[in-house]
């Protein structure tokens, strides 16, 4: 199998690199990385249009290739998918990163940006996250991954999942939860300064409000539990569309 990493945390980040090393040593596996040469979170899913992507490639051991692309996560998906730089993926996996993607916050995390581009293109992909910016030990969620990722491409061909991992170790963790999305919800604050020149600037920050249905990923992360939610690309709202439809044409007249 053709696997490609990928992340928003840059090409060099400990998360990623983990993963490679531990994935690399499956057998019949070929993994190449290609991923931002720099620090991308919340980026997204940005591409870069105006500006070009220059890649620099670092050697990888055994058959896969790696690049480092200055430029988005989205941006590296699409490159290494349809540039020719590496062979054509039968698996994305984007992480491992470092903090969560939970709830709503995959509307803005370049993590799950790039695993969805791969759905786009018809790909199966894996966005995977340690929930936690203090512990920081990636092997046992990587070692989790490589033992289960050939089985959930094939139950999950079509799509995305969404894996979140305990910012604790492997053998804290409560087991597995196949869990929706839950709401992200932050009392933000942006704090006004000033430049030396004058110049007023923000700067935001919040605080995450406790998720108090149990059903949801960020519940089951607060709980201990590796999470795992499907997700997809079509954004319809297939209730509101057949209440509309049902309607007919003359509701907007």
């Amino acid at each position: 199998m053709e696997i490609l990493l990928t992340n928003d945390d840059g090409f060099f980040a400990p998360g990623l690199q983990t993963l490679f090393e531990v994935l690399a040593k499956s057998p019949g596996d070929t993994v190449s990385i290609v991923a931002p040469d720099s620090q991308r979170s919340a980026s997204g899913h940005s591409i870069t249009l105006f500006d070009p992507l220059f890649v620099t490639e670092h050697p990888l051991p055994g058959s896969g290739r790696g690049f480092a692309v200055r430029g988005t996560p989205s941006d590296c998906v699409k490159l290494a998918i349809e540039g020719g730089i590496v062979r054509k993926p039968d698996l994305i996996i984007s992480g491992i990163n470092r903090g969560r993607n939970l709830g709503t916050d995959v509307f803005y995390s370049g993590t799950v940006a790039a695993a969805m581009e791969g759905v786009l293109a018809g790909i199966p992909a894996i966005a995977a996250s340690l929930a936690s910016f203090d512990f920081v030990d990636f092997k046992p969620a990587a070692e989790w991954l490589t033992k289960h990722v050939a089985s959930m491409a094939a139950r999950f061909s079509t799509g995305l999942l969404n894996v979140n991992f305990p910012g604790l170790p492997g053998d804290q963790w409560q087991g597995v939860r196949i869990v929706r999305l839950g709401r992200a919800v932050y009392e933000n604050v942006f704090e006004s300064r000033l430049d030396p020149r004058g110049r007023r600037y923000f700067w935001q920050g919040g605080t995450l409000v406790p998720e108090t249905d149990p059903d949801t990923d960020l519940a089951g992360i607060h709980a201990g539990y590796v999470t795992v939610t499907p997700m997809h690309s079509d954004l319809t709202d297939y209730r509101k569309l057949k209440e509309w439809q049902g309607q007919g044409a003359g509701l907007f007249e």
